[in-house]
């Protein structure tokens, strides 16, 4: 399973806008789509999902799949995991950009909760919820978040029955 690192500003730009983190998070769930399928699962129109989905292959996001019957253009993920490194920080830029990135997810997440909560908790008690509260220095977090990482890597190419959204999220804890 490939992991793409997003390396510069650019390619944040690139990926910070709702329909095309939303897309790509589309075809890494349920795989290989054209535009106009898409474009039907987001509520989009299939020009502007075609024209998102271009911008995400000029970065390196997404790229071409075989052809259902060789006439419609089918789209899929070029990796699993995007990371975001914490240096893209550095510049207003860079954490306008995240901002978008991280309110996509924000609303993602409060829907997966939302459908938990409506589903009961018995219907998957085997999902954990925890929160911690660490006092790290600075190489300590730089130390934990590699393990985690590198944890959740070691998961990746399993073929499991059940898809599972870990969010793996360090904030500041004094605020």
């Amino acid at each position: 399973m490939r992991t793409q690192t997003v390396e510069g500003i650019d390619t944040l730009k690139a990926l910070a806008h709702p329909i095309r983190i939303t897309a790509l998070g589309e075809l890494r769930r349920n795989g290989p789509a054209t535009a106009s399928e898409l474009a039907r699962t987001l509520d989009e129109s299939s020009g502007s999902m075609s024209y998102h989905l271009r911008q995400l292959e000029r970065f390196g996001f997404v790229t071409d799949d075989v052809a259902r019957d060789g006439r419609e253009r089918r789209w899929r993920a070029s990796a699993q995991l995007t990371e975001l490194p914490a240096a893209l920080t550095r510049t207003d830029e860079g954490r306008s950009a995240l901002a978008v990135v991280r309110g996509v997810q924000q609303e993602h997440l409060a829907r997966q909760l939302a459908a938990l909560d409506a589903a009961g908790a018995a219907a998957r008690p085997d999902l954990g919820h925890s929160d911690y509260l660490l006092r790290l220095d600075d190489a300590d977090l730089a130390e934990l978040v590699q393990r985690l990482s590198d944890v959740v890597h070691e998961y990746l190419d399993h073929e499991g029955e059940h898809a599972v959204a870990l969010h793996v999220l360090a904030l500041p804890g004094d605020r």
